[in-house]
């Protein structure tokens, strides 16, 4: 028998597909550890202790921080959100609406306050209203400015969320409610509503933790000592006391909320991909 017999040939085995993924995570780690380890070398921790983490300050923004700053910042998000989904619930059925006029009148201000920047809709409800409208207040005075200006740019955004979580219902709800005599209006109120909400509730929560960090916008409508938020009365005490400590602060207390909330929206966002399942 003439040749080499191939068995005796030595077989080039390449990596596997899972030992180069492996591979490729490890260099990965090592990169991300090599980084934070040059991070820690070369910065000066003296200086930023000086300037970030002065525990005299720190202490003597408490309660003060919590009891006025945080509270405002809390009502601020809250009544923006209240009215945001308000707003972005009629909004929504507007542009389901069989009626063209309003669909049109919807998609423009779901256009309008989606493009514009949260800052110029601060000025214009501080500034051009009052202009506009002279001798004319906003109920709630700085609360509802603040409420006002939040609510009409989350509404752009939950009223197209509140579209989809309506649309992602099936059809046949529908029909089902109106094959027991429900009237449209009442089985969308009764039947349709409800569940979509259940669909929409991660991406308004999400909604939620963005206009709790718009609401730092506060300052432009101008502000008395006691409707500071928190931003607001970081940069105040910052100027103050020439040091960065208080706004380190006040920035911990936006995660203090922030982090929760996030933990929360991906817990729903779990559940909600364990049903469809």
């Amino acid at each position: 028998m003439s040749g080499v017999d191939t068995r005796l040939q030595p077989r080039r085995r390449g990596l596997t597909r899972r030992q180069k993924r492996r591979l490729s995570q490890s260099a990965q780690y090592v990169l991300f550890v090599a980084a934070v380890i040059a991070f820690a070398v070369s910065a000066d921790w003296g200086r930023l202790k000086n300037q970030f983490a002065q525990w005299d300050i720190a202490k003597e923004m408490f309660p003060d921080v919590i009891t006025l700053a945080l509270k405002n910042t809390v009502l601020y998000t809250v009544s923006g959100f209240v009215v945001g989904l308000a707003l972005g619930m009629l909004i929504a059925l507007m542009r389901l609406s069989s009626v063209g006029p309003y669909r049109w009148l919807a998609g423009v201000y779901i256009e309008i306050f989606r493009g514009l920047p949260a800052l110029l809709i601060f000025i214009f409800i501080g500034v051009a209203v009052p202009l506009a409208f002279p001798g004319t207040e906003i109920v709630g005075g700085t609360y509802g400015k603040v409420a006002l200006a939040l609510g009409l740019v989350a509404a752009a955004y939950m009223a197209e969320t509140i579209r989809a979580g309506i649309q992602a219902v099936p059809k046949g709800q529908m029909e089902a409610a109106r094959s027991l005599g429900f009237s449209s209006a009442r089985a969308m109120v009764s039947i349709i509503i409800p569940q979509a909400f259940r669909i929409i509730l991660p991406p308004l929560t999400n909604e939620l933790v963005l206009l709790f960090k718009d609401s730092s916008l506060v300052l432009f409508l101008g502000v008395t000592l006691e409707e500071r938020e928190l931003s607001k009365y970081g940069r105040d005490l910052a100027s103050t006391t020439a040091n960065s400590t208080p706004i380190l602060v006040a920035g911990l207390c936006y995660l203090l909320v922030t982090i929760p909330l996030g933990f929360v929206v991906r817990r729903m966002e779990a559940k909600a991909q364990e049903a469809v399942k």
